[in-house]
């Protein structure tokens, strides 16, 4: 009878467990599919926009890649991937169903106004190579900021620095990246995952660096819910928006440089940045590698998202050439042949894992014991 009955307990399960990922698999593929076609539709819209928009501009020089450009179907096969592995973390318990930039039908229509409202603006920065309002406006902007931040990078309104910018900035990227970007950032979890299976949330100190909207912090403490963190950025509006997002008792937020961190020597379990190292000077990232050297403690973890590097993917090459002849990127064709192991080296962290998910690489390192 015992027999018969855990047999009993075992079919039920089965299909139960089976309808229960059903369940799951759909609501992920339904999420993450309208979001594809949302911001992909913004894309095209953008892209004709844009196109007009030229034949009253001055002439802007043809971009040439220098490697191979993968095709769209291509970069499609890579985004499926991406979700694949994204949503296989989820059945792994790794992190829960992700509920990605869930926005109201108002607050959807009020973004997306903004977005092509800012368009002819972006438009107008890169056909004249207007890229330093952000500087020249003094009145506006703070000047005891780092010369090298006081840009307008991508030739966005305002560079990093107004609220309108921090609350269309994720939009944007969206668009760029086809809604994929959420999914891109949520591969450092992974790691962060295991780490913290040997540690104490509840004692993990986190530090989230250029945190910008918080869109690595946010997730993170979504997933792990006895910790907190520490988002940290140079944009007092950015953070400003951050705070309205993420509204938890257990996020922080700092106002500082990343190569001149405020905390003590060996004090910080876990760091991460997203989109960051692309975005500075060679001097700088050797400057925040040795911060992240210093802060942490011996066995700390650093989670590294960005850009991918050459050679990555030899199939997207071309492609990364591409991108600062499109946008104001002043420091990411010196970024894409960076070293970060031998960097992480001299910072005393060692390198262990080198992984790429679509369009960006995601890096681990420790810190020697």
């Amino acid at each position: 009878m015992a027999n018969e009955s855990q047999a009993g307990v075992c079919n039920d399960a089965v299909p139960r467990n089976g309808l229960a990922s059903l369940a799951r698999r759909s609501r992920y593929v339904l999420n993450q599919g309208s979001r594809v076609a949302l911001y992909t539709l913004h894309s095209e819209v953008m892209r004709r926009m844009t196109r007009r928009l030229q034949e009253t501009l001055p002439p802007v020089a043809d971009p040439v890649p220098d490697g191979p450009v993968p095709s769209q179907r291509r970069m499609l096969a890579d985004i499926v991937k991406l979700f694949a592995d994204d949503l296989a973390s989820v059945e792994a318990g790794h992190y829960p169903l992700p509920r990605d930039g869930r926005m109201s039908p108002r607050e959807l229509l009020s973004t997306s106004r903004a977005f092509f409202k800012d368009v002819p603006e972006v438009a107008r920065r890169r056909a004249t190579g207007a890229h330093q309002e952000v500087f020249e406006d003094e009145e506006r902007f703070a000047t005891s900021l780092p010369r090298y931040y006081r840009q307008n990078f991508h030739f966005q309104t305002d560079g990093w620095l107004s609220e309108d910018s921090a609350r269309l900035y994720d939009f944007q990227v969206d668009v760029l990246f086809s809604g994929a970007t959420a999914a891109m950032r949520r591969r450092a979890l992974v790691p962060f995952a295991e780490f913290l299976k040997a540690n104490d949330q509840r004692k993990v100190q986190y530090v989230d660096l250029a945190c910008g909207t918080s869109g690595l912090l946010g997730p993170a403490l979504s997933a792990f819910p006895r910790l907190s963190g520490i988002g940290l950025d140079l944009s007092e509006p950015y953070l400003n928006v951050a705070r309205d997002r993420i509204a938890n008792r257990r996020a922080s937020f700092l106002t500082a440089k990343a190569e001149q961190l405020p905390f003590a020597d060996n004090s910080v379990d876990v760091l991460s940045s997203v989109f960051l190292f692309h975005e500075l000077p060679p001097k700088i990232r050797k400057a925040v590698f040795a911060e992240i050297g210093r802060v942490l403690r011996p066995g700390g973890l650093f989670l590294f998202v960005d850009s991918l590097q050459k050679g990555d993917v030899p199939d997207y090459d071309g492609l990364l050439s591409l991108f600062p002849q499109l946008f104001h990127e002043p420091y990411y064709t010196s970024y894409l042949t960076e070293d970060f192991a031998a960097m992480g080296e001299q910072a005393g962290l060692v390198e262990q894992t080198v992984l790429p998910a679509f369009v960006s690489r995601i890096a681990t390192y420790r810190k020697s014991t």
